[in-house]
């Protein structure tokens, strides 16, 4: 009967929101990261590992710091709204706190160096002499990208994936102080069940449904890994 609950339209909507928005995040962490680690990968070695250490920063801090750091950037009397309304980009205060798109900006913040470093640990083992190799035969920049660089990274770019994925499915911090009450992700939903509902069954039923997803992201992002 619990497992029958879920396909509630309520839990269902929350599910597939959390879906879409993990989704998103990855995508969004995937381009972003690429053009970073492919630069990190191709500066002189001695500035590496200064860029890895600021890389790592976000996970200096705890969590709950960062995310009301946040809060305080994205508010409506926040250093962002204050710095639109100066450049006279905007009349009034933005709603940008408490929205799906600060939930998504905090996933990446927190996600994002979980895709840099398996792709920066790829494109750095990349022998020049391909690259090389590829101009000579006249391929162009993007042929070069997508005939050479991207199958390579392939296999790291799926492990990135799989990780933020993960990561931002599980995530029930994020969407709380980021997002409010009325953008609530699984994970919200799973902690309510255990910590204020007590309906410990129900929230079972949603944490091996949840983990039934990840299994098949995973399987997914194995898969691509796979055919690199």
């Amino acid at each position: 009967g619990n497992y029958g609950r879920i396909f509630d339209p309520l839990y269902a909507a929350v599910f597939a929101r959390s879906i879409v928005l993990s989704t998103a995040a990855t995508a969004a962490c995937a381009l972003l990261a690429f053009p970073v680690s492919w630069w990190m990968a191709r500066s002189p070695k001695r500035f590496q590992e200064t860029m890895l250490l600021l890389v790592l920063i976000p996970f200096w801090p705890n969590i709950l710091v960062c995310l009301y750091a946040w809060m305080f950037l994205l508010s409506g009397a926040g250093l962002l709204n204050s710095a639109l309304q100066a450049l006279g980009l905007t009349q009034g205060p933005v709603d940008i706190l408490y929205t799906r798109g600060a939930i998504l900006l905090g996933l990446l913040y927190g996600n994002l160096p979980l895709m840099i470093l398996p792709l920066y640990a790829s494109l750095e083992r990349i022998d020049k002499s391909l690259l090389e190799a590829a101009r000579d035969l006249y391929a162009s920049p993007a042929q070069t990208l997508f005939r050479v660089i991207l199958p390579l990274a392939k296999p790291a770019l799926a492990a990135g994936c799989i990780l933020v994925f993960t990561s931002a499915l599980c995530d029930f911090a994020t969407p709380d102080l980021l997002g409010g009450a009325k953008n609530m992700q699984v994970g919200n939903l799973i902690q309510q069940q255990y910590l204020v509902a007590r309906d410990w069954p129900f929230g079972s039923a949603l944490s091996l449904t949840q983990m039934l997803i990840i299994g098949g992201g995973l399987l997914f992002f194995r898969r691509m890994e796979k055919t690199a």
